[in-house]
């Protein structure tokens, strides 16, 4: 009988921000830079005399973890609050040391997609995945153009701050171009902040429509339903963590009543640092759409750039992390031939 995953959270992740694998892709980089044609077979025996060797968390372990604890509360295996599944440009046998830190670690990941040098975008809709976190900006510029799911670019892992907690899953999102679309934002880019307050105090009753995360919030909603707990004593807290202010705040609580999402915690910073409160808050993962809010963040919580739709007038390029989605592989080579 197959799996039905209609009310599980399907979240997909890269090996590279599940683990850091930062120093694996500079090796093959120097190799390939050094001689091109040899540079695949250096990689794999490179990778295949560390299988057994430890690997540092990635910028998604946090979320992993907490998310897969989720299941402890599930009324039936065969239906499953969570679902993660690794999807890797590395080919199954160099990824080996992927499958054994995962075991090591005693994640319940049982789903994988290594496709050897290739795109995994071509696969989300198969493994019913609703969101991607990856380190590989061109794949997640895929995924919002098309509507495929949310997904975000993630940040290198922070280095302070206080560690997540373990028994819940804490989940900060930005507003605007996030949860909702980025028509407001357009405004305020264009035309100022005191147009911005004053279209949405007019427009306070009139819901936003969905942006890139809007389904995936639902998701959220339902999984909390799903948990035998009410909604103020949930394991899942949620957060929006916003620079509006007011009058721009009713129309922030108005969508969210149509939608008939509950969300556990809402800040209205008016330009409040962001990062302090989602420090504060100890989010497992903060999600916006500008590094302006990100970059200080990061250092103390996980967190994800989520790229503008390259349709819409906010669009610009989100430049390198210093991380490829995983070791290149046959991607160079691909390329060369």
């Amino acid at each position: 009988m197959p799996l039905d995953l209609t009310d599980t959270l399907v979240v997909g992740i890269s090996a590279t921000a599940l683990f850091d694998l930062a120093e694996a892709d500079a090796v093959y980089k120097a190799k390939y830079a050094k001689n091109p044609q040899s540079a695949l077979e250096e990689y794999r025996a490179y990778m295949l005399e560390r299988e057994n060797e430890p690997l540092r968390d990635g910028t998604g372990m946090p979320l992993v973890r907490a998310l897969l604890g989720l299941n402890r509360f599930a009324p039936s295996e065969s239906r499953p609050l969570v679902e993660v599944v690794v999807m890797s440009r590395n080919s199954p046998e160099t990824g080996v040391r992927v499958f054994n830190n995962i075991r090591s670690r005693g994640l319940a990941v049982s789903r994988h997609a290594f496709t050897g040098g290739q795109s995994v975008v071509d696969y989300l809709d198969a493994f019913a995945v609703d969101l991607f976190l990856t380190t590989n900006v061109e794949d997640a510029q895929r995924i919002i153009d098309a509507q495929a799911c949310a997904a975000a670019v993630l940040k290198p892992p922070p280095h302070t701050g206080e560690a997540p907690l373990e028994d819940q899953v804490r989940i900060a999102f930005d507003g605007d171009a996030v949860l909702f679309d980025d028509s407001s934002e357009l405004v305020y880019k264009t035309e100022g902040l005191g147009r911005f307050h004053t279209v949405e105090d007019e427009k306070q009753n009139e819901p936003m429509n969905d942006g890139p995360y809007a389904i995936l919030l639902r998701k959220l909603a339902k999984l909390q339903e799903r948990l035998p707990f009410g909604a103020d004593t949930s394991p899942v807290r949620i957060a929006i963590v916003t620079a509006r202010s007011a009058p721009a705040e009713m129309r922030v609580i108005n969508t969210l009543r149509h939608w008939g999402v509950y969300v556990n915690e809402i800040f209205f910073l008016g330009g409040v640092p962001k990062s302090k409160v989602v420090k504060a808050f100890r989010a497992h993962i903060f999600f916006d759409d500008q590094d302006l809010h990100l970059d200080p963040a990061a250092k103390h919580v996980p967190s994800g750039r989520v790229p503008y739709r390259s349709d819409s007038p906010l669009f610009t390029p989100i430049a390198g992390l210093g991380l490829a989605d995983d070791p290149p592989l046959l991607v160079e080579k691909l390329e060369a031939s």
